[in-house]
């Protein structure tokens, strides 16, 4: 969430990924060659190899999850024969509004938007309608379902967030002291918290003992010192495990405990990063359990809406894509050092997802 906030404290791996030119702006378009002739099996939009201008604009940067769905759904693009223009505004309201109305008054067919979180954006995605461009969105406001042809993606929050809670309840025999990490005001926030508050009503076992959670550019900063104090309050034997809605709080939560020497308090969290499976790979680590979704794949069926809108076809107003469970246990049991790209190998069919596929696009794929 993965996925969520309005600025992100700035991951070191996250750098050194491909997408640098979303660090505070924007990554030209690709330049795929086109190749002489028609294309048969192809909706008419494509058939004769027509330009297709797609561009990706994102409220939320700085973050592992941020370059990879950039990077999913560039790639899915330009596999397609589409030319991608990619957009981070790093939490900045102002630039993230500047982008989509940029895009309304230029020659995009397609706009992909994520994490659009306020009125303004319900008003921008009109605007992008009025002008005839087909629009997907990801996290964004609810309100948006009032907005004709546009389709609403999220991850399916009610199942992350009962992956995680009823593993957490299983491991303690439905008794435990925990602390939540939590932070109002964001719509997958919201739905997590739903999961959280009934599994509590039906676990009377589960004891919430101290709560934290704020949405700052230091959200990992500010947990861990939360964190600290919170285990100097509760010595051991009065805080059994942290539920952390957020992989910014986990990572917070990690470290304090780390710092503390205090690893039999044990972490379930959300989310999944290169920083995340780092942390939870390293001995003696308290984070036992994550639930998540391949953030690449989510670009990815992002992108293939988005096609299947430009072919005339037909799309679902909403869809929440399927979550999974990673475990520590899964990750120590491969010889290497598993990130996001080898997590494919630890846990079953991460990452794939043949949703919205249709047999044409493999056609272009293979033309292109």
């Amino acid at each position: 969430m993965r996925k969520i906030f309005k600025k992100l404290a700035v991951s070191g791996l996250t750098l050194t990924l491909l997408l640098t030119g979303c660090s505070g702006g924007e990554q030209g378009a690709s330049s795929n060659e086109k190749k002489p002739g028609k294309i048969e099996n192809v909706p008419e939009r494509f058939a004769n190899g027509e330009e297709v201008k797609v561009k990706v604009i994102r409220k939320i940067g700085g973050d592992d999850h941020t370059v990879q769905f950039l990077a999913g759904a560039k790639k899915e693009g330009e596999d397609l024969g589409f030319k991608v223009d990619v957009f981070t505004a790093n939490g900045d309201t102002a630039k993230f509004h500047d982008a989509i109305e940029q895009a309304a008054n230029q020659d995009y067919d397609g706009v992909v938007i994520s994490h659009g979180d306020d009125a303004a954006t319900v008003d921008a995605v009109k605007k992008l309608r009025e002008k005839g461009k087909s629009v997907v969105t990801f996290d964004s406001v609810e309100d948006l379902k009032s907005v004709d042809g546009v389709t609403l993606t999220s991850q399916d929050d009610k199942a992350l967030a009962t992956l995680s809670l009823d593993q957490l309840v299983k491991d303690f025999n439905g008794k435990a002291k925990i602390a939540y990490l939590w932070v109002d005001g964001f719509p997958p926030m919201v739905r997590r918290n739903a999961v959280y508050e009934e599994t509590l009503k039906k676990n009377s076992g589960i004891k919430e003992v101290e709560r934290f959670g704020v949405a700052a550019a230091d959200t990992s900063v500010q947990t861990q010192n939360a964190v600290q104090a919170m285990l100097r309050k509760y010595p051991k034997g009065k805080l059994d495990a942290i539920y952390a809605t957020w992989d910014a709080f986990a990572i917070g939560a990690a470290r304090a405990i780390k710092e503390a020497g205090r690893d039999e308090v044990k972490i379930y969290g959300i989310d999944v990063s290169n920083a995340d499976l780092q942390l939870m790979q390293e001995k003696g680590s308290s984070w036992k359990y994550t639930a998540a979704v391949d953030p690449a794949l989510i670009g990815k069926i992002d992108m293939r809406i988005l096609a299947k809108k430009l072919a005339g076809e037909e799309t679902p107003q909403e869809y929440a894509l399927d979550a999974s469970l990673i475990s520590q246990k899964e990750l120590s049991s491969s010889k290497e050092t598993v990130n996001m790209e080898s997590l494919k190998n630890v846990v079953p069919n991460w990452g794939k997802s043949d949703e919205f596929e249709e047999e044409w696009m493999k056609t272009l794929k293979e033309h292109y």
